[in-house]
C-alpha cells in the first residue's frame, strides 16, 4: 500500500472510490474504544442514576450525531476535506479562527487517549508509562501517514473484532451488581440531565470538523442520504453501546476512572490479556482519526501562506511534528495536569458547536451545496480573505455561549442560576441560525457569489 498523495486538496473523479457503506464501519470502529466509555461514565459520576444516564446517553447521541452526519454527506459532492470548506463561510484567512480550535481539540483528544493506551499497556505488560507512550504513538504515526485507506482498512477489520468482543463484555458487565436503586426513573435531576445530553451530544459534534474526510473520496454520484445514514448509524451505534457500558461499570465501582483499561481488563480474569489488547487497538483506531484531523487541519491553516506541495516527505515531517509536541503533553501530563487539560479540551469544543450551526446553514439553506472549490483555495477569490458577517455571527453565538457552559474547567454564572443545566451548545446551534442566516442571505442575493 502506497503512502496517501491527496492531502487538502480536491480529490479527482478518477480517483474517487467506494461506497457509503464502508462509512458505517468507520464510525463503528471509531468510537469502539475506552474513551467513548470514559465519556459515558462521566453521566453517572455527575449524579444520574443508571436509567437516567442510559436517557441521557441516548438522547445525547440521537440528536448530535444528526450535525456530524450531516457534515459526512457533504464529503462526496465537494471531494475536499471538511475545514477547507469552511473558508466558503469564514473567508481564506478567517476560517482559520475556527482551524486553530480543532487544532487544540485533536492535540488535546490524541494525547489524552494515547496516555489511556499507554496506561493499559503499562498495566498488561508493566512497561514503563513514558515508553507505552512513545511506542503506541510510533504505531498511530505509521497508521497515519499511509492516510486514508490504510485507516479505512483497518476499521472495517477492527469493527468485526470489536463486535465479537464486546458482545462477551457487555455480558461479563451487565451481569455485574450494581447499587439499588440505580434503574428507579423517579430519581430524576433535570439540571445534571442536561449536562449529560450535552456531554454525550457534544461528543458526536466534535467529530463534525473531520467526518467529511473520510467520505470526501466517495463518488460524486453518491447519495447523500446514504453517505448520511451510514454515518449515523455507525457512531451512534458504537457510542450508545460504549457510553452504556461506561455508565454501568462506574455505577459498579466508583473507582473505576482511576484506571479505567485495568479496571476493564481485571473483570475477565485470564482473559484479561486479550481485553487490554482490544482496549490498546481501540486506541491506536481513534487517534489514528485525532492524528489524521490534525494534519489535515495544521496544513489547512499554513496552506494560504506558504501554497506548498504536500508531498509524502512533508507529510511525514508534519505529521511527526505533531507526534512530537502530543508526546510531550503525554509525557508531562502523566499526574493530574492531564485530567486539567481533557477538561480544557471539552471546553474547547463549545467553540465548534457555532461552527457546525454556520457550516451547515451555508451548505443546506443559502447555497444547496453549490461551491467553486477552486475559490477556496485563491486568497483573491470570491470567498474573499475575511468574512466579516460569519466572524461577528460566530462571536457572539461564542459568547452568548459561554454564561451557561458548565464543565470541570469553567462553570457559567447562568448555569449556576440554572442548578447546573448545560443548554449552551442549544444556544450555540440556534444563535447562527438568525446572526449568519439572515444576512447572509441578503448579502448573496444582492453579489450573486
Amino acid at each position: 500500500m502506497k503512502i496517501e498523495t491527496r492531502s487538502i486538496e480536491w480529490v479527482p473523479r478518477e480517483e474517487r472510490h467506494g461506497k457509503p457503506s464502508d462509512l458505517f464501519s468507520i464510525w463503528f470502529g471509531g468510537n469502539m474504544h475506552i474513551t467513548t466509555l470514559v465519556t459515558g461514565a462521566l453521566c453517572v459520576v455527575s449524579g444520574l442514576n443508571l436509567f437516567w444516564s442510559v436517557v441521557a446517553i441516548l438522547l445525547g447521541n440521537l440528536i448530535g450525531a444528526v450535525f456530524m452526519a450531516l457534515h459526512s454527506a457533504q464529503g462526496p459532492i465537494l471531494g475536499i476535506p471538511q475545514m477547507i470548506q469552511s473558508r466558503a463561510q469564514f473567508g481564506i484567512i478567517g476560517a482559520i479562527v475556527p482551524l486553530i480550535i480543532v487544532i487544540f481539540m485533536y492535540l488535546g483528544f490524541f494525547s489524552t487517549s494515547s496516555l489511556l493506551a499507554a496506561q493499559t499497556i503499562n498495566g498488561a505488560f508493566s512497561i514503563p508509562i513514558t515508553a507505552s507512550i512513545l511506542i503506541i504513538n510510533l504505531v498511530v504515526f505509521i497508521v497515519t501517514l499511509y492516510g486514508h485507506d490504510l485507516i479505512q482498512r483497518m476499521q472495517k477489520v477492527l469493527s468485526w473484532v470489536f463486535l465479537a468482543v464486546y458482545i462477551f463484555v457487555t455480558f461479563v458487565v451487565f451481569n455485574t451488581a450494581v447499587p439499588a436503586g440505580s434503574w428507579n426513573p423517579g430519581n430524576f435531576n433535570l439540571a445534571v440531565f442536561l449536562l449529560a445530553v450535552s456531554i454525550t451530544a457534544t461528543w458526536q459534534i466534535a467529530y463534525a470538523p473531520y467526518v467529511a474526510d473520510y467520505s470526501r473520496y466517495l463518488p460524486e454520484d453518491t447519495s447523500e442520504k446514504a453517505t448520511f445514514w451510514y454515518t449515523y448509524a455507525g457512531s451512534v451505534c458504537a457510542s450508545v453501546w460504549m457510553m452504556i457500558l461506561g455508565s454501568f461499570l462506574v455505577a459498579a465501582n466508583s473507582k473505576f476512572l482511576d484506571a479505567s483499561g485495568p479496571n476493564l481488563a481485571k473483570l475477565f480474569g485470564a482473559f484479561a490479556i486479550g481485553i487490554y489488547i482490544i482496549i490498546i487497538l481501540g486506541q491506536i483506531s481513534i487517534n489514528s482519526f485525532n492524528l489524521y484531523g490534525a494534519f489535515m487541519s495544521t496544513t489547512t491553516t499554513v496552506e494560504p501562506f506558504l501554497k506548498m506541495k504536500v508531498t509524502p516527505a512533508v507529510r511525514g515531517v508534519f505529521i511527526a511534528c505533531i507526534v512530537a509536541i502530543a508526546s510531550v503533553i503525554e509525557i508531562l501530563g502523566q499526574g493530574s495536569f492531564i485530567s486539567l487539560f481533557k477538561s480544557f479540551i471539552l471546553f474547547i469544543c463549545y467553540f465548534l458547536i457555532p461552527w457546525t450551526a454556520i457550516n451547515l446553514i451555508d451548505f443546506y439553506l443559502l447555497r444547496d451545496g453549490k461551491y467553486s472549490v477552486k475559490d477556496m483555495f485563491d486568497l483573491d477569490g470570491k470567498y474573499g480573505r475575511v468574512n466579516w458577517i460569519t466572524m461577528v455571527a460566530y462571536v457572539i453565538a461564542v459568547l452568548v455561549e459561554i454564561p451557561f457552559v458548565n464543565t470541570t474547567f469553567y462553570v457559567g454564572p447562568l448555569c449556576n442560576a440554572l442548578g447546573g443545566a448545560d443548554i449552551s451548545w442549544v444556544l450555540g446551534l440556534v444563535i447562527p441560525c438568525f446572526l449568519y442566516y439572515f444576512p447572509m442571505k441578503k448579502k448573496l442575493r444582492e453579489t450573486g457569489l
